[in-house]
């Protein structure tokens, strides 16, 4: 019952993003506005780590049969991608080096302004 409960807190601010997406022009996916719902709603307190935690970890853990649909419609549409497959090629390496990338700065941000502040306590 617990996980029940739990997801459907998650599930709540999932759809807080998706009226948001309906009521804010702006390009920006309704999965952003619910993490970032989300987010904001941890940082305040007005939900505890505790609430979601175990199914969070639980969906972050089954995250990779989640892309098993997208393959298959990738696959199923593989005469239509034939002709832009270097071209999709190309983007995804050049995407995924530039996360990278971003990810590793962040990262390293973060743990220097985390070492500074233990340094200052």
């Amino acid at each position: 019952m617990n996980y029940l409960k739990q997801f459907c807190i998650i599930l709540l601010f999932s759809f807080a993003g998706e009226i948001l997406n309906h009521l804010i022009p702006l390009p920006i996916p309704a999965s952003i506005y619910g993490i970032i719902l989300l987010f904001t709603a941890l940082q305040t307190g007005i939900v505890k780590l505790k609430d979601i935690e175990k199914t969070g970890q639980f969906l972050i853990d089954i995250m990779p049969v989640m892309f098993i649909p997208a393959a298959v419609g990738l696959i199923e549409s593989w005469g239509i991608v034939k002709s832009s497959a270097v071209e999709f090629l190309v983007v995804m390496a050049v995407s995924t080096v530039a996360v990278m990338a971003v990810a590793g700065r962040v990262t390293q941000f973060v743990i220097r302004k985390s070492e500074k502040r233990n340094k200052n306590d």
